[in-house]
C-alpha cells in the first residue's frame, strides 16, 4: 500500500513539473510573439521615415530645380546688365556691383540701383508665386567687407558693418514695398526676411585673400520648406 501511494505522489509531481515547463513554454512562447510583434513594427516605421526622406528629398530637389529654371528663363538676359549672377545650389541672385548699389558707408539706394530694383523686383516675386507653398523664407542678405573708414579695430568695424548692412537691407524691402506689385502680394510679405550680413561671408580670391569689392554686395536667396516635411509626424498607418 505504502509503494502504491509513493509511486502516485512521484507520478503527482511528475505531472505538476510538467504543468509548470509548459506554463514557463507558453509563456516563453507569448514574449517571443511579442518581441517579434514590436520588432516588425519598429522596422515598418523606420522603413516609412526612410521612405518619407527620399519623398522629401525628392520634391525638395524637384521644386529647387523649378524655382532656379523660372528665375534663369526669366532674368537670364538680365544678368549681365546688371552685373548679377544666378546660383543655382543656393537660389540666390546676387547684385555685384557695389558702385551702383549704395555709396560707401550708406544706406540710401543709388539711382542706379533703384531702376534695377523697379525692374526686378515685381517680375521675381511673380515668377516665385506658383511657388509659393514650398517657400519657407525669400531673403534679402546684405553684405559688406570688413573694411570700414576711420581707426576702428576688426571687431568695432564688423558691428559697424552689422548695422550698415541691416539698414541696406531695410532699404530695398521699403523700396519693394514701395511698389504695387509687391505691396499686394500677402503671401511675399509673410515669407520676406531682410538681413544684415556684415562681414560674415566675405568673398575671397584664390589664395584667400579678401576681395573687398566683390565682398560688398546685395543677395536675394529662396529657402524652401525641406526642414519642416522631413519633421512633419507620421500619419497612422
Amino acid at each position: 500500500m505504502r509503494m502504491l501511494f509513493d509511486h502516485r505522489a512521484t507520478q503527482s509531481a511528475a505531472m505538476e513539473d510538467d504543468g509548470s515547463w509548459l506554463s514557463v513554454s507558453d509563456l516563453m512562447a507569448t514574449l517571443m510573439m511579442i518581441f517579434l510583434f514590436l520588432a516588425v513594427l519598429h522596422m515598418l516605421q523606420v522603413e516609412r521615415l526612410h521612405q518619407r526622406e527620399i519623398e522629401a528629398r525628392t520634391s525638395a530637389i524637384e521644386s529647387r530645380q523649378a524655382i532656379y529654371q523660372a528665375l534663369e528663363r526669366e532674368f537670364r538676359d538680365d544678368l549681365p546688365r546688371w552685373n548679377a549672377e544666378l546660383i543655382e545650389r543656393t537660389l540666390t541672385l546676387r547684385f555685384r556691383e557695389p558702385e551702383i548699389l549704395f555709396d560707401r558707408n550708406s544706406a540710401r539706394l543709388k539711382p542706379e540701383f533703384e531702376v534695377i530694383l523697379r525692374d526686378f523686383l515685381p517680375r521675381y516675386v511673380a515668377q516665385l508665386r506658383p511657388f509659393r507653398t514650398v517657400i519657407r523664407e525669400i531673403r534679402i542678405e546684405g553684405h559688406t567687407s570688413s573694411e570700414w573708414n576711420g581707426d576702428v579695430g576688426p571687431l568695432e568695424a564688423y558691428f559697424l558693418n552689422m548695422e550698415l548692412s541691416q539698414q541696406r537691407t531695410q532699404a530695398v524691402l521699403r523700396f519693394a514695398y514701395g511698389l504695387e506689385a509687391v505691396r499686394t502680394e500677402d503671401w511675399f510679405r509673410e515669407r520676406i526676411a531682410a538681413v544684415g550680413m556684415s562681414s560674415s561671408r566675405l568673398v575671397r580670391d584664390a589664395q584667400g585673400r579678401e576681395n573687398p569689392v566683390a565682398s560688398r554686395r546685395v543677395e536675394f536667396s529662396v529657402l524652401t520648406d525641406f526642414e519642416a516635411r522631413l519633421l512633419e509626424p507620421l500619419s497612422p498607418p
